[in-house]
């Protein structure tokens, strides 16, 4: 084994009968002996192999188990467990939930998922008639849905900037939405990478520009957490907001908000909060019923990635994503449409076959080679999606390049 006579730093798995331990080594993207080690924590299925972890990603054990063991003893008596024992938990899973995103404890909110966050907000600006807000022609369709529900109802205008997907250059990106600003635009929408085709966007620098216009901006970062470097901080923006339940591991339905302090009280909650003018973060928190032990299961999802390292596991995931997709852009008929460019993309790539539609290769790849893969079928862009994620072997990846080898031949 390439790590053997290492020493090791254990990892706090809770519930794991059989902690991971960690290499001091400085080559771990590529420790397949470690990777293999992370694949044990997860439970997979043996006929179906999942690159379509852009969509929803699993949990590992021990956060299944933590997120079971609350839930049985919230069962016990719901009122007082739940809602007193493990919400106590709220506190110290939002500030481990800031430190991640890089913005103030006073700044994220715990909700859902990205979808409810960002509706949030687009429904809780002080937009009137004539505002503008731009958008993108590749942004998530529940954004674009809830911008055009906002034109319907209030008479703002939505502006749709045309993206030459992929994308390499940084000034053409911040270009392409300087030229849509006028000064009747009030919000800029962005998104920090494209689930369509994995891109990422160059988000700080197109924020720096329309705050120079005195825009708002507002993040969608669904995919960015646990996946690539993330700050809130950084970046400059507004508005953001993320899932849990992706690249993290947490249990489904688990999602953070994050609001600027000097711009909480003028967003107005999506629901009924108590004081709906007030400057606390928690005000988004009002959201009835809902499994608080999987919001504080987060907390062990947050454990595991700490102790491998966030910048590691963001480069195992660029690893596994280039070791398919450089190959894969060599074949004959097919057509990768992601950049290979690590700035530009991270584990997610998209890429078609001449030929064939996005659902007959999808199909053939899944009932021929048991492999799993996103479906695109999106502003003229038909293909499929590739997501490995830190489970993921290269021997499933070597299946996926010869599938789709053979697929391929003229």
């Amino acid at each position: 084994m390439a790590t053997a006579g290492l020493p090791f730093v254990p990892l706090l798995v809770h519930s794991h009968e059989t902690p991971l331990k960690i290499p001091t080594t400085t080559n771990l993207a590529t420790d397949e002996a470690f990777w293999a080690e992370v694949r044990n924590q997860y439970v997979l299925d043996k006929k179906v192999v999942n690159l379509n972890n852009g969509a929803l990603g699993p949990q590992p054990i021990g956060v299944q188990q933590a997120h079971i063991k609350m839930y049985e003893q919230s069962n016990k008596a719901p009122s007082y467990f739940m809602w007193g024992e493990v919400d106590g938990k709220r506190e110290p899973l939002r500030a481990e939930l800031a430190v991640l995103v890089g913005c103030d404890i006073e700044e994220l909110a715990i909700n859902r998922n990205t979808t409810e966050g960002l509706n949030t907000v687009i429904f809780g600006l002080n937009l009137k008639a004539g505002d503008e807000v731009i958008v993108s022609d590749f942004d998530y369709p529940f954004m674009l849905n809830a911008w055009r529900q906002r034109q319907m109802r209030d008479g703002i205008i939505v502006k749709e900037v045309k993206l030459p997907l992929p994308i390499e250059d940084v000034n053409l990106a911040v270009e392409l939405y300087r030229k849509a600003i006028t000064p009747k635009t009030k919000v800029v929408h962005l998104t920090h990478i494209i689930n369509w085709t994995g891109q990422i966007m160059p988000v700080k620098e197109i924020t720096e520009m329309a705050k120079g216009f005195g825009c708002e901006v507002v993040v969608d970062a669904a995919h960015s957490l646990a996946h690539i470097p993330l700050s809130f901080q950084d970046i400059g923006c507004d508005y953001m907001a993320t899932s849990l339940h992706k690249w993290l591991g947490a249990p489904f339905g688990t999602g953070a908000m994050i609001v600027k302090k000097e711009k909480i009280a003028s967003v107005w909650p999506l629901l009924s909060a108590w004081e709906p003018q007030s400057a606390d973060i928690r005000k988004f928190e009002l959201l009835g019923t809902r499994s608080f032990p999987a919001e504080m299961a987060a907390l062990d999802a947050i454990a595991f990635h700490q102790n491998i390292g966030l910048e590691k596991v963001n480069q195992r995931l660029l690893y596994l994503k280039m070791y398919w997709a450089e190959r894969v852009a060599q074949l004959p008929r097919v057509t990768l449409h992601t950049s290979l460019k690590p700035e530009f993309s991270g584990a997610m790539a998209t890429c078609s076959i001449n030929g064939m539609s996005s659902t007959q290769l999808a199909d053939t790849l899944f009932e021929a080679h048991g492999l799993h893969v996103g479906i695109i079928d999106w502003n003229g862009l038909n293909a499929v999606r590739v997501s490995p994620h830190i489970y993921t072997s290269l021997s499933e990846l070597d299946r996926l390049v010869n599938a789709l080898a053979q697929l391929a031949k003229p």
